[in-house]
């Protein structure tokens, strides 16, 4: 959740950490004892520890004197804590921590995690995990007051409920679970050689922290879900049944420290057998390969740190055989030998290495690229049957090295427009490459092209390629897509998602369908029970919110620019538009009986809408002023007279939304029966608060439509479901991840069958089956 100080995190933009972080003292690549490291690793924290007490100082009085100025703003000032957003912008950028690590400045308050993917607050800093004041019951008056960030949030009660009621009480564990039944999405935008074909007929491949096992025929899913954070590399083992998949480092909701490891584990039974690395991995793992000529007993990782090492390993008995610094600059790939299991081959950017392990030690030796120009990038590699190497690069060049040496033996000028991005040497002898030009190259054994294919501009540049089977090959597209085809025909999508960042979500009121869209400007209807993309639209502005009208005719969608449009469902065309401030429209919201659409703004106001023609016609009725930060969260009354809100500043506001009045009377609110619980401040969903959030924790709620069960997506990556109602302090939850991100949205589908979830930044959209 945005909010301009939401904790000291938010003043540093830390997307850039990659490139700052310098500390060599704890590099993957030292030699130093496992004891030397945890002490070297202990002054470290000890050492940020102290520099997050700066900041705390720093940021207090940074605080202090906003509420200064805020208090002398508050009487000509309509907006809160994004007025004091350059206040802030006055503090120094980027503080430099004792040992040389820099931390880079900060956006919106959230953390990305090494991968790029995982949104997430910076919570390793007890400056978040204050120590909250309890909450208080008042019986005389009938309400509980909590405490958010040091901010007291009144929440009055329904009055039946008033004697009866205990704050000590202990609120009930759910009877229902939440299996993960779908998974939408792939992840090709920044991830390479991350998709196969299994000889059970699935396809494996990996978006978030989950790893997708698809039968396309038999239209099912299975997921191995060992991980905690952004999987970034995968490996078949050659029997096709072992797999080796690794993720970056990651902060748990308790802000202990996920580090970077490899996880081995079968692809049939779904159980880990190993665990590599962990505490030797530094920020993430880029490439993965099993060997080919030993029976598969060796594994080769490249992690991410500022040396990218390479490590060999004896994956069975988990023990290190040998480790090296590869490579001060990126690094794209790492493959064994064919049929000599003592040679690694890694490229990346304007490097080519053949690497021999004698010893116990890597010993390299580099690409000589002599008569030929030396491309910046060398992308992809494989092995021809007779054990030469292929690689393919950025000038669009493949080039083939004579089997055990370093020198090229052939060269295939301009094979592509631009870089290419994936070679695949078919069981036939085929080799076929890909790239950023979209097509797919056929090549006999002697280098003659053969057939040639073009993938629709639609679907993106070819990231990744793999055999299918019989004559069938699938893609992987750069822009989310896998694709089947043949390399005669046309290719068609088999899995696809969005591109950017994820928020809106919305359920159909009567259909199993759901509707998404986010900052790639795509809006997307989906069929929750065929799990296919019904349709799909691009808009001119990134997509922030939506909702369907009560008859499900159409949908509106709300755009970060103040501007929304109205979609009708069954053909996808633009019904109306409109714009409302300039600022993003964080909430759609039909009224029950679809007469009147609210809409929330991050300019502090509803605006509200008079509804005519079952959702085809829209005239203002005006806005509702009153709150002093921006809207989060909206809910109507089950006769769509009212209208309960909440805001950046966690204020609770009521409205009559036909004449946009403000309700200041307790009595007549507190009995008032809610047709949707979305909002996450209100005294039927307060325990879902976890101890010390800052209030920005929660970014979604929704109540089930039996009003039996409560759903949250957090800054975390967790989707948590509690009994309904929560209003018993810190409830107890059923615990589910599966996505790396920021889980953006949660909504029940219409018949409560299903559950959906959203990642922010890891761009996933789940289906879970309530059970």
């Amino acid at each position: 959740m945005e909010d301009g100080f939401s904790s000291y995190s938010s003043l540093y933009d830390t997307s850039s950490l990659l490139q700052f972080c310098n500390d060599d003292s704890a590099s993957a690549a030292s030699s130093m004892e496992v004891t030397d490291r945890i002490a070297s690793l202990e002054q470290r924290v000890q050492m940020q520890e102290d520099e997050i007490q700066l900041l705390k100082s720093a940021l207090a009085d940074v605080v202090r004197r906003l509420n200064v100025s805020e208090e002398q703003q508050a009487m000509g000032a309509r907006r809160g804590p994004t007025k004091a957003r350059p206040m802030i912008a006055t503090l120094p950028l980027r503080p430099t921590v004792n040992n040389g690590t820099v931390l880079p400045k900060k956006g919106s308050g959230t953390l990305p995690s090494p991968s790029g993917s995982g949104s997430r607050k910076d919570t390793s800093a007890p400056a978040n995990k204050t120590k909250q004041r309890d909450p208080v019951f008042n019986a005389e008056e009938g309400y509980v007051k909590m405490y958010l960030k040091g901010r007291p949030v009144t929440m009055y009660m329904p009055k039946d409920q008033v004697d009866s009621y205990c704050l000590e009480a202990r609120a009930e564990l759910p009877s229902n679970k939440l299996k993960l039944d779908w998974v939408y999405g792939y992840r090709g935008r920044d991830c390479r050689s991350n998709l196969y074909l299994l000889p059970t007929g699935e396809t494996v491949y990996f978006i978030a922290s989950v790893v997708v096992l698809f039968n396309v025929d038999e239209r099912l899913q299975r997921h191995y879900t060992g991980h905690t954070d952004d999987i970034k590399c995968l490996a078949v083992h050659p029997d096709k049944i072992t797999i080796a998949t690794g993720q970056v480092a990651g902060t748990s909701s308790d802000g202990k420290q996920l580090a970077p490891h490899v996880r081995v584990w079968d692809s049939v039974s779904l159980n880990t057998l190993h665990v590599l690395g962990t505490g030797f991995f530094d920020r993430a793992l880029v490439c993965l390969a099993f060997s080919k000529s030993n029976g598969g007993n060796t594994l080769c990782v490249v992690d991410d740190s500022n040396d990218h090492v390479l490590s060999v390993w004896d994956w069975q008995k988990e023990d290190r055989l040998a480790e090296v610094k590869c490579s001060n600059e990126s690094v794209f790939a790492a493959d064994f030998h064919p049929t000599d299991s003592n040679i690694v081959v890694t490229c990346g950017k304007s490097h080519l290495y053949f690497w021999n392990l004698e010893k116990g030690m890597l010993v390299k030796k580099q690409g000589l690229f002599e008569k030929q120009e030396k491309p910046k990038f060398v992308l992809c590699v494989t092995f021809a049957e007779n054990g030469d190497a292929i690689t393919g690069d950025s000038s669009g060049n493949i080039l083939v090295w004579g089997k055990g040496t370093n020198r090229i033996s052939h060269v295939i000028q301009g094979a592509h427009e631009g870089s290419i991005f994936a070679l695949c040497m078919l069981r036939n002898g085929t080799l076929v490459s890909g790239g950023k030009d979209r097509r797919l190259i056929s090549w006999d054994s002697s280098y003659q092209q053969t057939q040639t294919v073009e993938v629709p501009e639609l679907f993106g540049p070819i990231r990744t390629i793999a055999e299918g089977r019989g004559e069938s090959v699938l893609i992987g597209t750069t822009k989310n897509f896998v694709l089947k085809g043949s390399l005669d025909g046309e290719f068609m999508p088999i899995t696809q998602g969005h591109t950017d960042e994820l928020w809106g979500l919305a359920i159909h009121p009567w259909k199993p369908q759901f509707l998404t869209c986010g900052y790639d400007r795509q809006v997307c209807l989906w069929d929750s029970s065929s799990h296919q993309l019904i349709w799909s639209k691009s808009l001119e502005d990134a997509a922030q919110s939506a909702g369907f009208h009560p008859s499900g005719a159409v949908v509106a969608v709300g755009t970060q620019t103040g501007r929304w449009l109205v979609l009708d469902t069954d053909s996808k065309d633009l019904v109306t538009m409109h714009t409302d401030g300039n600022e993003q429209l964080s909430v759609m919201r039909y009224g029950p009986d679809g007469n009147f659409l609210a809409i929330g703004s991050h300019d502090n106001y509803i605006y509200i809408y008079a509804v005519a023609e079952n959702g085809r016609k829209y005239s203002r009725v005006g806005k509702c002023s009153g709150h002093s930060s921006f809207i989060t969260h909206l809910d109507w009354s089950v006769d769509s007279q009212y209208l309960v809100s909440n805001s950046g500043d966690y204020e609770i506001l009521y409205w009559i939304p036909s004449v946009c009045k403000q309700v200041v009377s307790v009595e007549t609110t507190r009995d008032i029966e809610w047709a949707t619980h979305t909002c996450t401040l209100g005294f039927q969903v307060f325990g879902l608060w976890p101890d010390g959030s800052d209030g920005t924790d929660i970014n979604a709620v929704c109540r089930s439509n039996d009003k039996s069960l409560l759903v949250t997506g957090d800054d975390f990556g967790k989707v948590h479901l509690f009994s309904y109602p929560c209003s018993q302090f810190r409830a107890p939850s059923h615990v589910y991840g599966g996505h790396s991100s920021h889980v953006t949205n949660v909504t029940f589908l219409y018949d409560d069958s299903y559950l959906v979830s959203t990642g922010g930044k890891d761009m996933s959209v789940m289906q879970w089956r309530i059970v």
